[in-house]
C-alpha cells in the first residue's frame, strides 16, 4: 500500500526512565534523540510527511518543573537541528495551540517554519499544545466567523481550517509503549488510518522498529469501505 504520512505517538519516556532508576527528564532527553533517527527513516522511505505528537493539551496538567524541562528540551533541539534539517529540504510545521507555549519556544518554532517555508521535501510536523477535539472546535469557530452558510459547509472546508491544512491524512499511526488509544490525536484526520502498536518504549524505538512498522502496514489492505479485489470478484 502507498505510504505518504506516518504519525507517531511517542509514549513511554517516563516508564523507560523508571525502569532504569533515572529521573523522568532523562527519559524525555533520550526520547528527543530518537526524533532525528525517525526523520531520517522517513526520508529513506520517501514519505511526504511525518508528524510527532510532542506535547498534548492534557500534558499541561503535569508538574510545572517537568513542563519547563520539556519546553527547554524542545527549544534546544530546534535551535541545534534547525539548519541541518533545513539542509535536508525539510519543511517544518508546528500544529496546535502554539500561542499557549512559552514565548521563547514560540520564537524558535516560527523561525524554523520561516526558514523552511519554501522547502519541497518531507513535511515534519510537531503537534504541540495539541488536542484533536480542540482542533475541530477551532475549525468550526473559524467557519462560523467567516459567515459561511450551513449548506456550504463540507469536509473540504473544515479540513482547510484545521491545524494540519495542506498535510495529507496519516496513512499510519504508530504508538509506542503498549497503550492502545489515540489520546485525542488527529481525530478528524485518522478516520481511515491504520494503527500500529508496540510495547517498545519511545527511547528504544529507532530506524529498525520504524521499518518493521512500515512493513507491517504494507502487508495490509486498505479498502476505505469498498470490497477487496477478491471479494468483488465473487
Amino acid at each position: 500500500m502507498k505510504l505518504r504520512h506516518v504519525a507517531l505517538i511517542m509514549d513511554g519516556n517516563g516508564r523507560w526512565a523508571r525502569q532504569r532508576g533515572l529521573p523522568r527528564i532523562e527519559g524525555h532527553r533520550n526520547g528527543v534523540k530518537k526524533v532525528n533517527e525517525i526523520i531520517d527513516a522517513a526520508l529513506e522511505h520517501r514519505l511526504k510527511a511525518v508528524t510527532f505528537y510532542t506535547f498534548s493539551m492534557e500534558n499541561w496538567r503535569r508538574p510545572k518543573a517537568e513542563i519547563n524541562a520539556l519546553m527547554g528540551l524542545l527549544k534546544n533541539f530546534i535551535k541545534s537541528e534547525m539548519k541541518r534539517l533545513h539542509g535536508k529540504n525539510i519543511m517544518f510545521r508546528a500544529v496546535g495551540d502554539i500561542e499557549r507555549l512559552p514565548s521563547g519556544v514560540q520564537k524558535v518554532l516560527r523561525e524554523f517554519e520561516e526558514l523552511t517555508r519554501h522547502n519541497t521535501g518531507l513535511i515534519v510536523s510537531s503537534a504541540l499544545s495539541y488536542g484533536g477535539r480542540a482542533e475541530i472546535i477551532n475549525a468550526i469557530k473559524s467557519i462560523l466567523a467567516k459567515g459561511v452558510r450551513p449548506e456550504d459547509v463540507n469536509e473540504e472546508l473544515l479540513e482547510s481550517c484545521l491545524y494540519t491544512a495542506g498535510i495529507p491524512d496519516p496513512d499510519l499511526i504508530i504508538r509506542t509503549s503498549g497503550e492502545m488509544r489515540l489520546s485525542n490525536f488527529l481525530l478528524w484526520q485518522s478516520a481511515y488510518t491504520e494503527f500500529y502498536f508496540t510495547d517498545i518504549h519511545w527511547p528504544d524505538f529507532g530506524r529498525e522498529q520504524f521499518r518493521e512498522a512500515v512493513n507491517e502496514y504494507k502487508s495490509r489492505e486498505r479498502r476505505f469501505g469498498a470490497l477487496s479485489d477478491e471479494e468483488a470478484g465473487r
